[in-house]
């Protein structure tokens, strides 16, 4: 048995958005399903100024392919310093039935397309079908990530930005309207941006309340991506006490993700949690109910993600010929 590697730029070729988004879309529900074992993620945190380090283990029972993803971020003096990325990815992939190492690719890609699609996903699932305008607090590579994905499902008219750093924000406006064609309002104010939106989406590295519940209006759908380990915060936690609350992971988000906050504070309980997405997609949970209801899709991120998102670019490498076979294992 040989090993494949995949590049960046092989990767790249091998898979699209709309694939991404099916792809998460199995995993949700392949993990509300019992088919998937997913133990708890690792986090751990390095002294200043270097970043963070996540990894991800996912055993999906259905194409027995076991994953682990290495996921690194923050890391801001890696180009000048050493001539890597600030972030950085790495996915292994094992024939379950052996363990053998089938496949090392690069993960940086899938880390944003997967959860891109994530947003995606909830969006179909629980935004209001007359949606049209969004706001985007923070506008890194994920906030472009969510629109691309979520341009794929819904018509996006217009989009409230806003972010810390204005030069970022300044690129953001540049890049979506010229990849997309869709107008960005530069947002004097994150009050101002967030008043304005059907979908909010929120994926900065935030560590306090950025968006106040007063806030946002009757019927909008937060997607709430930036708090995936304790000590990060986006949302003020009052924003639960009346919202149906839908996460990836009742384990993960309790403990690590948006929805920790109000559990710490007495807002809500763990029943006020209306379900997981996977769930939604499989009917067992009811999704938006009304056109005024606040739904907050509370995403920290799932190996399994990754196990059906990468599964997928390996089979589609090894249809198509692309990327390098070599020896790793010998008897």
């Amino acid at each position: 048995m040989k090993t494949l590697l995949l590049k960046k730029d092989e990767v790249r070729r091998l898979i699209g958005m709309t694939e991404v988004i099916g792809a998460v879309e199995e995993a949700y529900r392949a993990f509300s399903s019992d088919q998937v074992e997913q133990p708890d993620y690792i986090g751990m945190h390095l002294p200043s100024p270097r970043g963070e380090i996540d990894f991800k283990l996912g055993y999906y029972k259905v194409n027995e392919v076991i994953s682990m993803k290495a996921s690194s971020g923050g890391f801001i003096n890696n180009p000048t310093a050493h001539g890597v990325p600030s972030g950085m990815g790495t996915i292994l992939l094992f024939d379950a039935r052996s363990c053998a190492l089938i496949c090392v690719m690069d993960g940086s890609l899938i880390i944003g397309l997967r959860t891109g699609a994530a947003g995606a996903v909830s969006v179909k699932a629980l935004a209001r079908k007359n949606a049209r305008t969004i706001a985007s607090i923070g506008t890194g590579n994920q906030a472009r990530m969510q629109i691309r994905a979520i341009n794929e499902i819904m018509k996006i008219e217009e989009i409230h930005a806003w972010d810390s750093t204005p030069d970022t924000l300044s690129r953001y406006k540049t890049d979506i309207e010229s990849e997309f064609d869709i107008p960005v309002i530069v947002a004097n104010s994150k009050k101002e941006a967030v008043e304005q939106a059907d979908i909010l989406i929120t994926t900065t590295r935030g560590t306090g309340s950025l968006v106040e519940a007063d806030w946002v209006k009757p019927g909008t759908h937060i997607v709430a991506i930036g708090t995936d380990q304790r000590g990060k915060q986006e949302l003020d936690p009052e924003l639960f006490r009346n919202a149906k609350i839908i996460v990836d992971s009742i384990s993960q988000c309790t403990e690590k993700g948006e929805t920790w906050h109000p559990l710490n504070r007495n807002i809500i309980a763990k029943n006020d949690i209306h379900g997981e997405i996977g769930e939604v997609l499989l009917g067992r949970k009811a999704g938006r109910e009304s056109d005024d209801e606040i739904t907050i899709f509370d995403s920290t991120g799932m190996a399994i993600q990754d196990n059906t998102t990468a599964s997928k670019i390996y089979q589609n490498a090894i249809a198509n010929n692309v990327g390098t076979f070599f020896q790793f294992f010998e008897q």
